[in-house]
C-alpha cells in the first residue's frame, strides 16, 4: 500500500503542477472541490424518497475517484515531502476500523469533515471506498488509469479542442477499463504501460484509422 501511494501522489503533484507550477503555494480550496463531488456522488445514488431512484453505482465509484484525487491534493502542505504523507496516510489506515456506512451516511461524513476541517480525512474517504464496492486495489487502478488519461487527453490536443475523445463509437474511458484490463497493477511502471496502451490504440483507431 505505501508504494501504491507514493504512485499516487507523485502523480496527482505532477498533473497538479501541470496546472500551476507552485500549486501547492497558491492553497486552492480542494477541500471544497471535494465536498462539492461528494454532493454529486449522492445525485447519483438517489436521495429522493418521495420518487423512485435506482442507485448508478457506476457513476457512483467514478466520483469517488474524483473525490481521491482532490483529497490528495488537500494533503498536500506544510512542506511534507511525497513519503511522508504515504506514510501518515497509510498508517491512518491501518488503525482505522471501518464503520460499515453506507454510501449515503459515509459521503455526509467525509463532506462534513472536509467543510469543517478545510482538509481531507482518508479514514473517512475509506469508508466511502468500501461503501461504494471499491478495494484499495481497485481504487489505486481506476485512479492511475483516470490520472494518466487527464495526461495523455491534454498531451494530443484536448486543450486546444483538437482531441478526439470518441475512438470507433466508444468514448476514450471505455477504451481505458479495456486497456488496463490487460496490464499488470502491480508492476512498477504501471502508468507507463497505461500510457502507451492508450496511444497505441489512439494511434491505430483515430490517427490511422
Amino acid at each position: 500500500m505505501k508504494q501504491a501511494l507514493v504512485n499516487m501522489l507523485t502523480m496527482q503533484h505532477n498533473m497538479n503542477t501541470r496546472v500551476h507550477e507552485n500549486w501547492i503555494s497558491q492553497n486552492f480550496e480542494w477541500y471544497r472541490a471535494a465536498w462539492i463531488e461528494c454532493g454529486e456522488l449522492i445525485e447519483h445514488y438517489g436521495y429522493k424518497w418521495w420518487k423512485k431512484q435506482e442507485p448508478d453505482m457506476e457513476q457512483v465509484r467514478l466520483e469517488v475517484i474524483d473525490i481521491w484525487h482532490f483529497g490528495m491534493s488537500a494533503l498536500f502542505r506544510d512542506g511534507k515531502s511525497i513519503d511522508q504523507l504515504a506514510t501518515e496516510i497509510a498508517d491512518e489506515l491501518a488503525g482505522h476500523q471501518p464503520t460499515g456506512a453506507g454510501v449515503r451516511e459515509a459521503t455526509e461524513e467525509l463532506a462534513l469533515y472536509c467543510l469543517q476541517t478545510k482538509s481531507f480525512s482518508p479514514s473517512r474517504f475509506w469508508d466511502l471506498m468500501l461503501a461504494s464496492g471499491l478495494d484499495f486495489d481497485s481504487l489505486y487502478s481506476a485512479y492511475v488509469g483516470k490520472n494518466v488519461l487527464n495526461f495523455f487527453r491534454q498531451d494530443h490536443g484536448y486543450k486546444e479542442g483538437s482531441y478526439i475523445k470518441n475512438w470507433a463509437g466508444r468514448e476514450d474511458n471505455e477504451h481505458l477499463v479495456d486497456l488496463v484490463a490487460a496490464l499488470d497493477k502491480d508492476a512498477e511502471n504501471f502508468a507507463d504501460q497505461v500510457y502507451e496502451a492508450l496511444e497505441g490504440r489512439y494511434r491505430e483507431i483515430v490517427l490511422q484509422g
